[in-house]
């Protein structure tokens, strides 16, 4: 989205996906090339690992640094980090071990977009157990984050936003002085949405699973309180529903429809438009 209201170009690079194999993984650089996006789905997202793959404790986020020390490379003084959708939960530590290796940030900016205000310590509770991790998992994935955060240049824990990814946020947060930022806020900000959106007769948001994270800085949230706020109705997608009539009814939504496949969706999206 932002690639496409920013202008600008794509880059990609081999890269190292959560479980250790090669994947070819793109990024982002604006305008002049001064800027570049990152989305940490591109290598440690959850979506590269097969359900029957999954494995919490091994996955890396090494390609996430890869992809940041390319960016720097290719001259990026800034380089915005969408944080979400990960397979991990090592607290950053293989994209920090992969900048190191780089020889660092030489001077650039770390900007992260964070789509929770989830502490780092919290991490492995809140987020492991959807990417493979049972209670046992998640008490050692939890330990393993407490010991790397006496270890980092500065301690994450406590600080909103530092959990998003598995942690990763709080890792280049105390590792290279990373700007934390909620995401939502940020990209809708850039993309000029709440001109757009007054505009419009109605806002339809779309969620792989709405839930109560939802509520806490995920950008559907974040579009369904500015519509409400604006008076605007609003409606949602989701692939799965588990947020309830109570969270549906705190973010005003009109009508939460669920939706699996690529028809669905459509059939959905149909629906509402027709009543509109």
């Amino acid at each position: 989205m932002l690639l496409t209201a920013l202008g600008g170009e794509t880059a990609g690079i081999e890269a190292t996906d959560p479980l250790g194999r090669p994947v070819k993984a793109g990024f982002a650089l604006l305008e002049d090339g001064g800027t570049a996006i990152v989305e940490v789905a591109a290598a440690s997202g959850l979506h590269l690992v097969a359900e029957d793959e999954r494995d919490p404790e091994a996955a890396t986020t090494r390609g996430t640094g890869e992809l940041i020390a390319a960016a720097v490379d290719a001259g990026a003084q800034v380089v915005l980090v969408a944080v979400g959708g990960s397979a991990t939960t090592d607290g950053g530590a293989g994209a920090i071990e992969a900048i190191e290796e780089a020889g660092g940030l030489r001077g650039a900016t770390l900007v992260l977009l964070c789509d929770v205000r989830t502490p780092f310590e919290r991490a492995a509770e809140v987020f492991a157990p959807q990417k493979g991790a049972d209670p046992a998992t998640v008490k050692r994935l939890s330990k393993r984050l407490d010991a790397l955060a006496r270890e980092l240049p500065h301690d994450p824990r406590g600080v909103p936003m530092t959990g998003a990814a598995g942690g990763l946020s709080g890792g280049l947060w105390a590792a290279f002085g990373a700007r934390l930022e909620p995401g939502a806020p940020f990209v809708l900000g850039e993309l000029g949405f709440d001109a757009r959106m007054r505009a419009a007769r109605a806002v339809i948001v779309g969620e792989g699973k709405i839930d109560q994270q939802t509520l806490q800085g995920k950008i559907a949230g974040e579009i369904a309180t500015r519509a409400r706020q604006a008076g605007v109705p609003c409606f949602a997608i989701v692939g799965r529903d588990d947020l309830g009539r109570f969270g549906a009814r705190m973010l005003d939504l009109q009508r939460v429809l669920v939706a699996s496949t690529l028809e669905e969706i459509e059939a959905s999206a149909a629906s509402l438009v027709s009543v509109l």
